[in-house]
């Protein structure tokens, strides 16, 4: 036991963890943008799913993360129990890249081939990593240099776990218990313990490469072993579903049942063959290489024994998980996608989007009620404004929750306009109920405005009617296009505000009108005008974003000086909701 280091031992496998969880975080954070187009492409086809998971899990080197993350898609309404069975398919096939990285560890050093092994170009790997970190200022190259780095951290791990053991091929008392592990029921017990401490197959796969290095593991012990991590590493997913809603918690019972079920059977098909065929190999000696092909062989298996049973597996997890057994409840945001940032915030700007269809309904339901009352519409637009005031608690403290991660910049501006966006979007909603009030005191005391100014007022609805029309689209669609009209249109709407209150004072001063009605209509127009300020905001915070945070208020001086088309813009708004043709 002389040459065996435990210190050496404990060291590299802190390397290697680290290495693996910074590398896989800096990955994510990289492939932000693929990830979401990734999701945007999912479909209902087990096979799409099927590539997905596994592109995804390729990415970010964790099948644990990729669960999770579906997990928490499929409690956030995101994703459907039939859609996630697929994805968490591929997720147990994509996570074998990490293993076949390793395996370069195996690759003979002689010749050409000395390039590839990890003591040639680790090291340089690292000192092009730390330079790129410490003298580049952009975020892309970081992110780059930190995916080196964790990768050269996570081979350094690997080989002082590798020298750390190797001394153990001479004793006796460590190849007996590795010959114990022979036991396909023991070896696949060992396998699920130790992934399910660690919570990482990827990890507990690097670590069994690592003791292969003693050159003392036969395929009898590694095959049995193997199969049981693809068993321990479902605790994870199992684990995250704790409080989720019911399809959440089946989706995580479909990854355990996944690997559970084909585990047995094809341990029972393997072992069935050897004592027809007689496997000459499984004394033999495994290597990091043959590790990797173990491992990926065995997931393919498991993929190809499910595909044509997704049905199967979803019924199952069904009926684990009774409609009955489960209080139905909605999280409109699920803690478990803070795990992946990128998804977080684009879960973000979906929900703020149903926020905003909701405080846009509001709004146009208390600019409705103005020309006819209806009391079943009245009673929406209160529901839909505390609804918006939901909406605004839940998504703000959600977004300072993502606001605090490690974001990519595009991810970061996106957060910090959606935090600004949801305070409008909740105004907005407010002033909605804002003008109810008016309607409830035009309706009390039985006020009637004149046919002018109603008409002058319709004049103004209709302007503030096209702000947010213009505003709303803008943020649906990110159209810089549109967010550009709804200043001059603003613009336009504070001079209806102001036109609307001379006339009322030159009909006041006629007697053609009464104060108290005066009262109650430059409430309106405040409101309203109000209602448009909100919506230049929104508007303003896109501008803002596509010029890479310009200040917006230098920003709209300097297009209300005439240098753009604004002036233009302004003239044709001008025409259009003119009180001229009243």
């Amino acid at each position: 036991m002389e040459n065996f280091n435990v210190l050496d031992l404990i060291g590299g496998l802190a390397l290697f963890l680290f290495g693996m969880n910074i590398m896989g975080a800096a990955l994510e954070k990289k492939a932000g943008g693929q990830l979401k187009s990734l999701l945007g492409k999912m479909t209902d086809s087990p096979i799409k799913g099927f590539l997905l998971g596994t592109g995804v899990t390729a990415i970010i080197q964790s099948s644990s993360a990729t669960t999770v993350m579906v997990v928490g898609f499929v409690n956030s309404g995101i994703m459907t129990l039939k859609q996630s069975i697929g994805v968490i398919m591929g997720a147990n096939v994509g996570t074998t890249v990490t293993s076949w990285l390793i395996s370069l560890m195996a690759v003979d050093g002689a010749g050409f081939m000395q390039f590839f092994k990890p003591s040639f170009f680790v090291p340089i790997l690292a000192i092009f990593g730390v330079i790129v970190l410490m003298f580049k200022k952009e975020a892309k190259s970081k992110d780059t240099a930190t995916i080196i780095l964790g990768f050269a951290t996570l081979m350094t791990g690997m080989t002082m776990m590798s020298d750390a053991v190797e001394g153990l091929k001479d004793v006796p008392e460590f190849a007996n218990i590795l010959t114990a592990f022979s036991n396909p029921v023991l070896g696949v017990l060992a396998g699920v313990v130790v992934t399910a401490v660690i919570q990482s197959s990827s990890a507990s796969v690097g670590i069994l490469q690592a003791l292969s290095a003693t050159g003392a593991i036969p395929f009898s012990t590694a095959i049995p072993v193997i199969m049981g991590q693809g068993i321990g590493t479902t605790v994870t997913a199992l684990i995250s579903s704790a409080g989720a809603n019911k399809n959440a918690k089946r989706a995580a019972f479909a990854h355990f049942y996944f690997n559970a079920i084909s585990t047995p059977i094809l341990l029972a098909a393997f072992y069935g063959l050897n004592a027809v065929i007689g496997f000459d190999f499984l004394d033999d000696k495994v290597d990091e290489f043959w590790i990797a092909v173990i491992n990926t062989v065995f997931k393919l298996c498991c993929v190809a024994l499910w595909m044509p049973f997704t049905k199967l597996l979803e019924k199952i997890a069904t009926i684990t998980i009774r409609d009955k057994d489960e209080k139905e409840h909605y999280e409109i945001l699920d803690d478990r996608l803070l795990a992946t940032p990128t998804v977080a915030v684009e879960r973000c700007k979906t929900v703020t989007e149903r926020m905003a269809e909701i405080s846009k309904v509001a709004i146009d339901g208390a600019l409705n009620l103005l020309g006819n009352y209806d009391k079943e519409l009245y009673e929406r637009v209160i529901e839909y404004e505390k609804k918006a005031d939901r909406y605004e608690d839940r998504l703000g403290s959600y977004l300072v929750k993502v606001s605090a991660l490690e974001l990519s910049d595009n991810d970061a501006a996106e957060a910090t306009k959606l935090l600004h966006i949801i305070g409008d979007l909740e105004r907005i909603s407010d002033y909605a109920v804002n003008i109810l009030n008016s309607v409830d005191e035009i309706r009390d005391k039985k006020l009637n405005f004149s046919g002018e100014c109603q008409k002058e007022l319709e004049v103004m609805v209709n302007a503030v009617r096209g702000v947010v029309d213009l505003s709303y689209e803008a943020f649906n669609t990110g159209s810089l296009e549109k967010a550009m009209l709804v200043e001059p249109l603003e613009q336009v709407v504070d001079d209806l505000k102001d036109g609307l209150k001379a006339r009322h004072i030159n009909r006041l001063q006629k007697g053609e009108c009464t104060i108290e009605l005066g009262f109650v209509l430059s409430d309106l127009l405040t409101n309203l005008e109000r209602v448009s300020d909100h919506c230049s905001n929104i508007a303003g915070l896109i501008i803002e974003i596509s010029h890479k945070g310009m200040d917006i208020h230098k920003y709209l001086k300097k297009v209300k000086k005439g240098e753009n088309d604004f002036n233009e813009r302004y003239a044709e708004f001008s025409q259009q909701y003119s009180l001229e043709t009243v």
